[in-house]
Order: C-alpha cells, then sequence, then structure tokens
C-alpha cells in the first residue's frame, strides 16, 4: 500500500496503474471473502484506500477523467410535451425530466392479485 507522499511523487500513469492494481486486488479479495475466510481482512480497508488516494490526488490535478454525460430522457432540445407537463404539475429541475405515463412497477401490472379461494 502506497502512502500519500510517494503517490504524490508519482506521474499520473503510476498512478492509475496502482489505482488499477488496488482494484483489481480489491476484486479478488471480495470475491474470496464470499467464498472463505480471509487470512487477513484489513487488506480490504487498505486497498480501498489507496484507491481513493489515488482518486483524490488525480482530481486534484485535474487529470481525474470526467464521469459519463447522463443522458436525459427529452434529449438537448428540450422535447415540448415535458415542458407543458412540467408546467402543468408545477415540477421544476430534475422533475421536469420525469416522462408522463411511467410511474413505475407497480403502474405497469398487469396480472390480477389472486385470492385464496384461487379466481
Amino acid at each position: 500500500m502506497a502512502k500519500v507522499k510517494e503517490i504524490r511523487d508519482m506521474a499520473d500513469e503510476q498512478i492509475r496503474l496502482v489505482w488499477k492494481d488496488a482494484a483489481e486486488t480489491l476484486f479478488r479479495l471480495r470475491i474470496q471473502a464470499q467464498t472463505e475466510k480471509l487470512a487477513a481482512p484489513t487488506e480490504m480497508k487498505k486497498h480501498r484506500r489507496t484507491i481513493a488516494r489515488c482518486q483524490t490526488i488525480l482530481s486534484q490535478r485535474g487529470t481525474l477523467a470526467p464521469a459519463a454525460p447522463v443522458a436525459t430522457v427529452g434529449g438537448a432540445d428540450g422535447d415540448p410535451r415535458h415542458e407543458k407537463h412540467a408546467k402543468k404539475h408545477g415540477l421544476t429541475g430534475r422533475a421536469k425530466l420525469k416522462v408522463p405515463g411511467k410511474e413505475g412497477v407497480a403502474a405497469r401490472r398487469t396480472f390480477k392479485k389472486r385470492t385464496q379461494s384461487g379466481t
């Protein structure tokens, strides 16, 4: 496990390699923890912290890859149906992107609930 000073002295590519190695090791440890008892359970914590250190230093340098952009429902042009719905129901912000008629699993159910009599 690398200390903060050691990581700060590394180049960006080296930090990314340390990050990748720690992530792979953490993945293997998580699988091993599910199948058998770990010899050193604190290793998982150490690798998580190493990953966090790498991400923090890269973000401080401004070289951390940005997250993938989130696609909006209405697209960039702004669907007028969504605007009309938002205005009608007084929605603002993210709630404007909610598509009418998509209330969730309960609204999509098409089967009847059975009673104890079987009908």
